[in-house]
């Protein structure tokens, strides 16, 4: 007589394989969701190396309007900043990971030919000791600068941006707003004269 045997580990070993399906697609939801998270982390982390759009201040914009060869803020100016800018330079530097930022001063092609002090009074007032109306510009180099560390120094008063690393720069009048190389103009042009505002990334070099 032939003996019939009961398989009485089918039901376990399907126990068995069911279990391991729920723990594989488990792991899989798991592991799904940690690179989405990290997919989200790298798409933050990138946004936050990209370069941010500078701030350009036109004269020609209504906002400010320097005297002819002065660095001297008016109130209108010194207002627009504290109103307008320094609140965009706190966003810009919550969104983005900055190195520095730049200010940069742009004149237009007139000649300045007063007699300069910069070169003995410069580091005075870019250190905060002196002014920057005590300086007097000997070029448009000059001039450029002077602007652009008076608007420094303006930003650096509000409380927001005081461990900020500012640099002051001069582009004179070598540059058009296009970004292009200005031709030789010895005109006034007030759509020349403006403040540029630059947000550098870490390891890009100025």
């Amino acid at each position: 007589m032939v003996k019939k045997y009961l398989d009485i580990n089918e039901p376990e070993e399907l126990n068995i394989f069911q279990s391991f399906t729920d723990l594989m697609s488990n792991a899989f939801m798991i592991l799904s969701f940690f690179l989405l998270l990290a997919f989200f982390h790298v798409l933050n982390l990138n946004k936050r190396l990209l370069s941010a759009s500078p701030i350009v201040i036109q004269e020609n914009s209504g906002n400010f309007k320097f005297s002819s060869g002065s660095a001297e803020l008016t109130p209108k100016l010194k207002q627009y900043i504290a109103a307008e800018v320094s609140p965009e330079i706190d966003k810009i530097l919550k969104e983005r990971d900055i190195d520095f930022v730049q200010v940069i001063g742009h004149t237009d092609g007139q000649e300045n030919n007063q007699l300069s002090n910069l070169d003995g009074q410069l580091e005075k007032v870019a250190k905060g000791n002196q002014l920057v109306n005590i300086l007097r510009p000997g070029s448009n180099v000059d001039l450029g600068l002077m602007r652009a560390l008076a608007v420094v120094q303006e930003l650096e008063k509000t409380v927001k941006l005081k461990n900020i690393k500012f640099r002051a720069y001069s582009a004179a009048q070598l540059y058009l707003p296009s970004g292009e190389l200005a031709p030789l103009n010895r005109n006034s042009d007030e759509a020349r004269r403006r403040i540029e505002i630059r947000f550098i990334p870490p390891g890009q070099k100025q």
